[in-house]
């Protein structure tokens, strides 16, 4: 499936990476995850304290996969954890909503076989990814309250005895959705919690996509913290699953090191000559900049280039307000282009997806609709200047919102209706390169029939007059002498 941080990496570095999943998947086959400097760093309070797992409990592949989680609780069982306890994340946003209770079915399974082999290990505390723990881009720091109050204190607006029991029972509201489950913990018979996190414990986040652990990350590891009142900040030894964020070395201890991702396209071009602007609203705004430079932060050279963040929308679901920034974002890359101050103006528009994920389809036309009208704000800003454009997406979402069967007919549920899709999709994305500025005789090359988003960096920097790199792959276009 696609996903949008791997397909800016693409985008911007020309090459196609092993990427998170593929790394843990690697370093889980082969056992070097237990040999390496961030397992080495838990194990230490395994003999005194609890290990602890945080992330996302869905084999959706996205942010996390179950299968993983499996590997890896097994894995620190055979090396010395005697105590585990699992603060799980819902999903229903890149799988099937309602897929949680299976999900939970499966892990409490696992960790009574691990009871029987004499290892205390249990489920801890919950919550729907959307309104617990795990939201991005400093979007919404009550997100991240809301999960830290439930793991590390203790304390949440709901108390079950088991997660099987906490799911089945808060999806009973006719309104409920695996994203949006509110916190819960689990207690032990006198109400006590079973697993807050206390000073001498170890912390791992397993999901293995960066964008979404980065705050809570800065939660669990920074010591001088004002995004809320942690009320305590226990003493731990905390380690994500990889490292989250390269520029900000967080978190400074993690079990799988990330691909190094050097010579992106944005370096090359900044450092030979093309000013850049980058833009998006805060959502997207990574994608554009981090992401699109190879996971690094920051300007590659702060007189060349601009990266200008528009604040989205907090505190709502996205279908609530679909047109998000999407003008807005128009408005300053028509600015950037008319200024003539540029060479290259990046844009994210991200209605699209991010309605789209909301399975709200009426929403998702107007948030649709909204981003057609940004795009032709562009390409006519484009036309004034005699310039180039180059119109593409890093993964579908929008286009295809219903689940389906094998024969490609839409999937009902057991009422009868629909099932709506509100993951990415699997289907290529379109491409489009124009504008008065090409020379005549571009067409796209016919020779590539597996061409992909990595294609998309060489192309630019051809359309820029220059060469791409021999270690890209190809080039999207040729010339043609008419």
């Amino acid at each position: 499936m696609g996903n949008s941080e791997v397909g800016h990496n693409a985008l911007g570095a020309g090459r196609i990476y092993a990427q998170g999943a593929k790394l843990v998947d690697l370093a889980l086959a082969s056992g070097k995850i237990y040999e390496g400097e961030g397992f080495k760093y838990i194990q230490e309070c395994f003999d005194q304290g609890t290990l602890h797992l945080i992330g996302l409990l869905s084999d959706g592949g996205v942010h996390s996969r179950l299968d993983q989680l499996q590997l890896l609780l097994k894995g620190a069982s055979e090396h010395g954890a005697k105590r585990i306890r699992v603060h799980i994340l819902t999903d229903g946003r890149d799988v099937l909503d309602g897929t949680s209770v299976g999900f939970v079915e499966m892990l409490e399974n696992d960790l009574s076989k691990l009871w029987e082999e004499g290892i205390d290990a249990q489920i801890a505390s919950g919550g729907g990814r959307m309104y617990v723990t795990m939201d991005r881009y400093e979007n919404d720091w009550e997100v991240v309250k809301r999960g830290w109050d439930a793991q590390v204190l203790g304390e949440a607006p709901y108390k079950f005895r088991s997660a099987l029991e906490a799911v089945k029972k808060l999806r009973e509201d006719p309104k409920a959705n695996d994203q949006y489950l509110p916190p819960f913990v689990i207690v032990d018979e006198s109400g006590k919690a079973v697993g807050p996190i206390v000073d001498g414990d170890a912390v791992v986040t397993f999901n293995f996509r960066a964008d979404r652990m980065v705050m809570i990350a800065k939660a669990l590891e920074y010591e001088n913290f004002d995004k809320f009142d942690r009320v305590q900040f226990p003493k731990i030894h905390y380690a994500g699953m990889l490292q989250y964020d390269g520029e900000l070395k967080l978190p400074s201890h993690y079990l799988v090191s990330p691909p190094e991702i050097e010579r992106t396209s944005g370096e090359y071009l900044v450092h030979n000559g093309i000013r850049t602007f980058a833009c998006s609203e805060t959502v997207k705004f990574g994608h554009v900049t981090f992401f699109w430079n190879g996971n690094r932060s920051g300007y590659f050279d702060p007189n060349m280039e601009e990266y200008v963040e528009i604040p989205s929308d907090t505190g709502i679901s996205f279908n609530v307000q679909p047109k998000m920034k999407a003008l807005e974002i128009a408005e300053k890359a028509t600015d950037a282009i008319l200024s003539h101050k540029f060479h290259q103006v990046r844009v994210n528009l991200p209605n699209g997806d991010m309605v789209g994920h909301t399975g709200d389809i009426e929403a998702t036309i107007v948030g649709c609709k909204a981003a057609d009208e940004a795009v032709k704000m562009i390409l006519d800003a484009v036309e004034q200047v005699g310039g180039i454009y180059v119109v593409t997406a890093d993964h579908g979402n929008a286009e295809d919102m219903i689940k389906r069967n094998k024969s490609g007919q839409p999937q009902l549920d057991k009422n009868g209706n629909i099932q709506i899709l509100t993951s990415h999709t699997l289907q290529p994305v379109p491409i489009a390169i124009g504008g008065p500025g090409l020379a005549p005789g571009v067409r796209f090359r016919q020779d590539l029939p597996t061409a992909g988003l990595a294609n998309v960096a060489a192309t630019v920097m051809n359309l820029h007059g220059f060469e791409a790199p021999s270690d890209y792959e190809s080039t999207l276009v040729e010339v043609v002498d008419s």
